[in-house]
């Protein structure tokens, strides 16, 4: 067997260490009594070379020449250097290496070698092969980055892609619309059509002094958003979540708050009163802690709402539906509560100086 490894070395000049024989079967060839007449012999060539030889390889036998690819139609120059020292097992570190271990594509009338991908996600792969660090501008898709890292086997970009795609995830998931989003979208409604943000959340916006009349917020998140001097008349705040959200001075005429959560809010020298007679609806509205100071509150059915600690002084609250509400250490010092229906009411600890009216006998109070 070893002569006639060594005939087959001599005749084809190779290293007789690298050769292996295989039958059509493949089968290895370890006897050559196994070998039949006329029967076909097959060469393979074992590459004893390690890894890290290869990798070496590649890198010395690269040369500093330029390197023009036309990617999806559009050309990038780069140097050969830059394909191989980063990722020298990459496809593109194989295409061109010194020995070519994977042969260039074609090339167009220019001389660019030809690569039938995306030039988008290409340009981001090409900057990490040049300083390491994966950035994206805002346009770009990180997920249709790690398609192309995993198509070039750019081992080392992948994990980076995926953690980055994480996160991209988590911040348009948990992304809130800004000042700018809701007023491109009131001016490009038509006034006769219903404006929905059912659910959708507005935390932290500056929306103040807007003009939102009509607008369905139910089941918002306006949380901490500044809403002072906004006209809110006729919105629908149903369940929304309005905690320690800012509505100084702003128009509540007719608004449905229906279970709303505004603890803590600040609505001070609010507006609730309709001269056309529709009546703000609160009722079970969590206003626990919140300013409501110097409000026209007339007509507001707060009926079962929660106003514990809450501040109402110099309010006016004339024929008010509070039956049911917990006022318990509230501030009504100086309000107006003439045939205000506070049947019911939990008034513990709650103060009532100066009083424009008195509380009506038929008024429990417990």
């Amino acid at each position: 067997m070893k002569n006639f490894k060594r005939e087959i070395s001599s005749q084809f000049q190779l290293p007789e260490e690298n050769i292996k024989l295989f039958l059509s079967n493949g089968c290895e060839i370890t006897d050559i009594k196994v070998v039949r007449d006329e029967e076909s012999v097959y060469l393979s060539l074992e590459n004893k070379v390690s890894q890290k030889s290869q990798d070496n390889a590649l890198i010395s036998e690269s040369d500093s020449d330029w390197i023009l690819l036309n990617v999806g139609g559009k050309h990038f120059i780069t140097s050969g250097s830059t394909l191989l020292l980063k990722e020298p097992q990459s496809m593109l570190a194989r295409m061109f290496a010194g020995r070519h271990l994977m042969s260039p594509s074609a090339k167009d009338k220019t001389g660019a070698y030809l690569i039938d991908r995306s030039s988008k996600y290409f340009e981001p792969i090409l900057n990490y092969l040049r300083h390491g660090l994966v950035i994206l501008d805002k346009d770009i898709n990180p997920e249709g980055v790690l398609e192309e890292a995993v198509f070039y086997g750019l081992d080392s970009m992948i994990p980076k892609l995926e953690l980055l795609i994480e996160k991209y995830k988590s911040h348009h998931e948990n992304h809130s619309l800004t000042r700018k989003d809701i007023v491109r979208l009131i001016i490009n409604t038509q006034t006769t059509s219903e404006l929905r943000f059912q659910g959708v959340n507005l935390a932290g916006a500056d929306l103040n002094r807007l003009d939102l009349r009509h607008i369905n917020f139910k089941y918002a998140c306006l949380s901490r958003c500044n809403l002072s001097g906004a006209n809110l008349s006729h919105c629908c705040l149903e369940r929304a979540d309005l905690s320690h959200a800012n509505l100084e001075g702003a128009q509540l005429l007719g608004v449905k708050a229906l279970c709303a959560n505004m603890e803590g809010a600040i609505l001070k020298g609010c507006n609730m009163e309709d001269p056309a007679g529709s009546r703000a609806v609160m009722e079970g509205v969590n206003l626990k802690g919140a300013d409501l100071e110097g409000s026209n509150m007339a007509g507001v059915n707060l009926r079962v709402a929660t106003l514990k600690n809450a501040n109402l002084q110099n309010c006016d609250l004339r024929t008010a539906v509070l039956a049911g509400a917990n006022l318990e250490s509230c501030d009504l010092s100086g309000s107006d509560l003439h045939e205000a229906n506070l049947r019911g009411a939990n008034l513990k600890d709650a103060a009532f100086e100066l009083m424009l009216t008195p509380l009506h006998m038929s008024q429990t109070i417990r």
